[in-house]
């Protein structure tokens, strides 16, 4: 019987700069029922014809609706993670950040209910994960999903924070800014100990799936359901302006880690 090749587990002291973010984890760790239910409304308040009303609250719902959407996959994501990290301390942290995203969906699906219901599906959502859940290497899921992608929904929460003062939506778009601050955090540094002994053909393999998901990333951003279609046209040089510093800001970021980014291929549609 041929014999099973055993992968060495790096010792816990080489990943001490992981650790520090499962402890600040632990400390900004909050709960769903801490939030300000039946303080504050679930989302803004119109009023005026019925019409009206439900237009702006198809709005929202539909804002809900792909956050619950984003997270429900980032669940499936944290929990891969938990599963491959192959440092104690990153494991550690990959439990609280996989705690952190089934709290987010609990969030997302009390608020939804109490809006009204969800709405439509975003499409290129699903794409983004399944490329991801179909990634074979820790490095390069770690990349994508931390390093890119939760350091560019967070100015995504800001902006609905303000955009919705004084409700329960608000609330919980802060809460999130913090959580997604650490989960982005901590993935540059466990990326930094990944990369000390990542193969060229590993950091090749970043960079052609960040070149493979970009593109998918904008339609994303540009994408909208039918509550929000309507202003689509109007918001396209925004959302242009906007998806392209985000991508620009990825990419420096990248390069911050000592990737090569001249490879990455992206593109941004004219206005």
């Amino acid at each position: 019987m041929a014999a099973i090749e055993e992968t060495e587990t790096p010792p816990e002291s080489q990943a001490p700069e992981v650790f520090r973010y499962y402890e600040l984890a632990k400390k900004q760790e909050w709960q769903v029922r801490d939030m300000p239910w039946g303080e504050l409304p679930p989302i803004p308040e119109t009023t005026g014809a019925k019409e009206r009303v439900e237009k702006r609250r198809g709005i929202w719902r539909s804002v809900i609706t792909q956050q619950l959407q984003a997270d429900s996959l980032a669940v499936e994501m944290a929990a891969q993670l938990l599963e491959m990290a192959r440092h104690q301390e990153a494991k550690l942290y990959y439990s609280t950040m996989a705690q952190d995203e089934a709290r987010h969906v609990e969030a997302w699906l009390r608020l939804i209910g109490e809006a009204g219901g969800p709405t439509e599906r975003d499409p290129y959502l699903d794409k983004l994960a399944q490329i991801f859940l179909g990634l074979d290497s820790l490095e390069e899921k770690v990349f994508l999903m931390q390093v890119f992608f939760e350091r560019m929904i967070i100015p995504r929460f800001r902006l609905i924070a303000r955009s919705a003062p004084d409700t329960v939506l608000a609330d919980l778009c802060k809460r999130l800014t913090i959580d997604d601050g650490i989960h982005h955090s901590s993935g540059m540094a466990y990326e930094r100990v990944l990369l000390r002994s990542a193969s060229k053909e590993t950091k090749a393999r970043m960079i052609k799936g960040a070149s493979r998901m970009l593109p998918i990333f904008v339609d994303h951003v540009l994408w909208r359901p039918k509550e929000r279609d309507f202003i689509t046209s109007a918001m396209r040089t925004a959302d242009l302006a906007r998806v392209r510093e985000e991508v620009e800001d990825g990419i420096k970021i990248a390069s911050s880690l000592g990737l090569d980014v001249t490879d990455i291929e992206y593109h941004i549609p004219a206005a």
